[in-house]
């Protein structure tokens, strides 16, 4: 099993050590990689605020891409803050659910096209839609992201946004992870955290997980509210409040 995650518009600070392309999962990548990295680097430090869609607050951030390759790095499942990445507080797992995470969670990158959880990555800002001159996103990445992702062999909870998702469609026979309320209603906010704690639930219990049958009965055993939705997507029903673990 893989989940499949979106990444977060914002960062951690910190870590150590340059960022090494060769060290990154899915090497077949590593081409595209580093062609939206020159592409991000073409716009001119004035114009990226804007093009990133960076207010006053937060417009340094656009230097970020200035130092990709010297800035320091951190593994990815620390590197990527907010909501998602509070509900599954990856810093605060043992061992061995660190370890199930580094095994099968896999992180959507408008730059990196997909990473590990474990690989070390530095700070930067780039979402997927972002409209970079001279390169489409979703063009650049849609083949070689769904050929990566098909190639692991492994099947996949798809618990990306839609920007991300477009960027490179999962494996047929893959899930799509949906969160709605117990009535029915989509969620926003509740939604991203609902995954992150989803995600750490599967950790904790080191889940043995092939397919949506393997994930619904874990989800069972586990007093998760997760139900089969048409003939091959899930959906998790949660309160209007962050799931408690």
């Amino acid at each position: 099993m893989l989940i499949l995650l979106p990444p977060s518009e914002t960062k951690s600070e910190g870590g150590d050590g340059a960022l090494d392309p060769a060290s990154l999962s899915f090497p077949s990548l590593r081409g595209r990689r580093r062609a939206a990295a020159a592409a991000l680097r073409r716009v001119p430090l004035q114009d990226a605020p804007a093009l990133l869609k960076l207010g006053r607050t937060n417009a340094h951030e656009a230097a970020w891409n200035r130092v990709l390759t010297s800035g320091p790095t951190r593994p990815a499942i620390e590197r990527y803050t907010g909501v998602l990445y509070d509900g599954l507080d990856a810093a605060s797992l043992d061992d061995g659910g660190r370890a199930w995470i580094e095994r099968h969670v896999v992180i959507a990158s408008a730059l990196f096209g997909l990473l590990g959880a474990g690989d070390r990555i530095p700070r930067y800002r780039l979402s997927g839609s972002t409209a970079l001159p001279g390169l489409s996103l979703k063009a650049h990445w849609r083949d070689a992201v769904a050929d990566a992702l098909a190639g692991t062999g492994e099947w996949v909870l798809d618990a990306r946004s839609a920007a991300y998702a477009a960027l490179g469609a999962a494996p047929v026979g893959s899930a799509l992870l949906h969160v709605e309320t117990a009535e029915g209603r989509a969620l926003n906010h509740f939604n991203k955290h609902a995954k992150g704690a989803l995600t750490r639930r599967l950790a904790e219990t080191r889940a043995e997980v092939g397919s949506r049958d393997d994930l619904l009965a874990w989800a069972a055993s586990a007093g998760v509210p997760l139900e089969p939705r048409g003939p091959a997507d899930v959906v998790l029903r949660v309160e209007q409040a962050p799931l408690r673990r």
